[in-house]
C-alpha cells in the first residue's frame, strides 16, 4: 500500500483550470444568474406599467442602494454572458477553436466583458 498519496486533495492548489475552462463556467453561472435575475426585472416591469403609482414604486426602488446594485449585477452578467455568447458562435464556425485560439478568445472575452461592464456600470450609478 502506498504511503506517498495526498491525504487531502487541496482543489484550488492541486487542480487549477485553464482560462477557457473558467471562461465558459462562467457562462453556465451567469446564464443560471440571469434565469433567476428576470424575476427581479420583471416585478420592476409589472409595476411600472401597472398605473403611475407603480412607475413611482419602481423609480423608488432602483433609487435605494441594494436594488440598485442588483440591477448593475444583472446588466453585468447579462454583458458577459452575450460576449462569451458571441465567442462560442465564433466557435461554432470552427474559428479560434484551437488551444491558442481558445486562450486568445477567453482572454479578449474577459477584457471586453469588463470594459463594457465598467461603462454600464458608471452609466447607471
Amino acid at each position: 500500500m502506498k504511503k506517498d498519496r495526498p491525504i487531502n486533495l487541496s482543489l484550488s492548489t492541486v487542480m487549477t483550470q485553464p482560462l477557457p475552462a473558467i471562461a465558459s463556467i462562467m457562462h453556465r453561472i451567469t446564464g443560471v444568474l440571469l434565469f433567476v435575475g428576470i424575476a427581479f426585472l420583471l416585478y420592476l416591469l409589472d409595476q411600472s406599467l401597472t398605473s403611475a403609482q407603480g412607475l413611482e414604486h419602481a423609480r423608488s426602488v432602483l433609487a435605494m442602494p441594494l436594488p440598485k446594485l442588483l440591477l448593475i449585477a444583472i446588466v453585468a452578467t447579462l454583458i458577459y454572458h452575450f460576449v462569451a455568447g458571441i465567442k462560442h458562435l465564433f466557435l461554432d464556425f470552427d474559428i479560434g477553436d484551437t488551444i491558442e485560439g481558445g486562450r486568445l478568445a477567453a482572454q479578449v472575452t474577459i477584457v471586453i466583458s469588463v470594459v463594457l461592464i465598467g461603462l454600464a456600470g458608471a452609466w447607471l450609478w
